[in-house]
């Protein structure tokens, strides 16, 4: 079994550089016992960042993570999300009991602010502090914050990841967000690595995998987690996808490699804004 490497919170905590996303899962009956079976097979091969959010089918991605890891609490590492108009001081805790009541837990792991709205983030970030102190989280982070979001936390307040849309189409992060996570010791945790499939039929990236005997999903995943301070978080919803998504951690892209994919995906040149999915 190919071996998971890991990625370090500023807590100390390590977590495997690749896990499991959830966005739209849990939303058709038909595929429940397929996604919830695709999603054990992840545990199985040590995937255990299984990451969901309130918003994801009004909690249906919840339920369904809650299902997936009955009586194995223990092996997930699970990331939920509130959303940012109920991230005010009542709407936090409110939004974390009810995630937990959904997911069937009596914690979540890692607990992220979905992106920035309306609220003050020093309240938000005092309601996440106050979940972490009942034990409700283990640890709050943000998702889709630039260089100026992470700017404006409260003095002293270090969130333990950043999770943004990162993959060869979008690549912006690496002018200017990347360098200033690296500087805070904060990982970035990417969405959507296969831009949800659509860059796979690109011809550089079928060629390649072509060459190598690999998929192109599998010299994307590869080409994401070629950084050692990202963790990766593709959807999938059978367990050949998960076993697909699990080969990847094995593959080594060249120099060569490398330089083909920047001429077809160039890196950003100058600050570009965050692309949201």
């Amino acid at each position: 079994m190919t071996r998971t490497r890991t990625v370090t919170f500023p807590s100390g905590v390590q977590v495997p550089a690749l896990g499991q996303g959830t966005w739209r899962m849990g939303n058709d009956p038909a595929r429940r016992a397929e996604e919830i079976a695709a999603l054990r097979r992840g545990l199985d091969l040590g995937l255990s960042v299984i990451d969901t959010a309130e918003m994801y089918g009004n909690g249906a991605a919840e339920e369904l993570v809650g299902e997936a890891m009955h009586g194995r609490r223990d092996e997930a590492f699970v990331v939920s999300k509130v959303l940012p108009f109920h991230a005010d001081r009542r709407g936090t805790l409110d939004a974390c009991r009810a995630s937990l009541r959904r997911l069937g837990t009596d914690r979540i792991d890692l607990y992220l602010l979905h992106w920035r709205g309306s609220v003050p983030l020093d309240e938000t970030v005092e309601a996440l502090e106050s979940l972490v102190t009942q034990g409700s989280i283990g640890s709050w982070g943000v998702s889709n914050f630039d260089v100026d979001d992470l700017a404006d936390l409260p003095e002293g307040a270090l969130p333990q990841t950043d999770q943004v849309l990162y993959n060869l189409t979008r690549r912006g992060p690496e002018h200017d967000l990347f360098p200033r996570c690296r500087e805070l010791a904060v990982p970035v945790m990417a969405y959507s690595p296969v831009e949800q499939g659509r860059l796979l039929g690109h011809e550089t990236l079928t060629s390649l995998a072509s060459a190598r005997g690999w998929t192109p999903a599998q010299v994307a995943l590869a080409w994401v987690l070629r950084r050692d301070d990202v963790i990766a978080i593709p959807k999938a919803g059978s367990t050949a996808h998960v076993e697909e998504n699990h080969a990847a951690l094995g593959l080594h892209l060249t120099d060569d490699d490398l330089r083909l994919l920047d001429e077809a995906f160039p890196p950003p040149s100058r600050k570009q804004p965050l692309d949201i999915l």
